[in-house]
């Protein structure tokens, strides 16, 4: 399993830099919503996130959003703007935090893919507890906001829906978890997971698709939940390149989609 998640990481790392994502910022600087950065301390580690806060009357579900390989860039902060606009507290966590140069997160990183790539491979190997670490203290964070109603689910992208399938096997608290185009944990690992998982998959993507049988027969066995769909026509990333202008017809739909699935599952729980 290191060694996939290793090669995943090597392999995103060619993927276009942070500073490509110019078109998800005016949705950022047009909100209304409240969002913040908040430090949060454990074990003599402060991680960076970025907090969006929905404009309801009741206490909302917190959404722990994990960023894909390129860190937490502005059309990640812009998933945390979505999901409050659809009623939802969403915090997106910056697991580079502390790995940059001098100390620094995604944004000291300035773009830098060969060091943006080094640190992910860091994350899916030696650190790889780091994050785990990490993630366990965004959830103690949430669980303790005021507005928060108690329930917290977690979703990811890319690296990011890899660590949230990984994250389902080391909290059994989540009450849901949302993978977006990432790989499963170990075999062994699966049986730990409480929680439903639900996969969001694009069709050209035989990658990571094909992790996906194994996936449905090893959960079915231990009696875990996990419903993945396959958008046709879509590649991988489609949440992002299907928001992008550029994007073509089939990674719009596809996320569009998945949006509205997303959307859906949220209001039962």
């Amino acid at each position: 399993m290191k060694l996939r998640t290793l090669l995943l990481a090597a392999l995103c790392a060619f993927a276009p830099a942070a500073s490509a994502q110019d078109w998800a910022k005016p949705r950022l600087e047009k909100t209304t919503r409240h969002y913040e950065y908040v430090k949060i301390t454990h074990h003599q580690r402060i991680v960076t996130a970025f907090v969006t806060y929905p404009e309801v009357k009741t206490k909302a579900t917190a959404v722990i959003v994990i960023h894909d390989n390129q860190g937490l860039t502005d059309w990640a902060r812009g998933m945390t703007d979505q999901l409050a606009e659809a009623g939802y507290i969403a915090i997106a966590p910056d697991l580079l935090s502390g790995m940059a140069p001098n100390g620094g997160g995604t944004a000291e990183f300035a773009g830098n893919r060969d060091n943006v790539g080094k640190a992910f491979s860091e994350l899916g190997g030696a650190k790889a507890n780091q994050v785990t670490a990490d993630l366990e203290a965004i959830y103690n964070y949430a669980a303790k906001l005021p507005a928060c109603n108690g329930k917290i689910v977690v979703g990811g992208f890319c690296w990011g829906g890899t660590q949230t399938f990984r994250f389902a096997t080391n909290n059994q608290n989540v009450k849901a978890a949302f993978v977006f185009y990432g790989s499963p944990p170990n075999d062994e690992d699966l049986a730990k997971i409480t929680s439903p998982v639900y996969g969001f998959y694009g069709s050209n993507d035989a990658r990571i698709n094909t992790t996906i049988p194994k996936t449905i027969e090893l959960m079915k066995t231990a009696g875990k939940p996990f419903d993945p769909v396959t958008y046709e026509g879509a590649g991988h990333g489609f949440m992002k390149s299907g928001e992008d202008p550029a994007g073509s017809p089939e990674n719009k739909k596809a996320r569009e989609g998945a949006w509205i699935r997303l959307k859906a599952i949220l209001a039962k729980l």
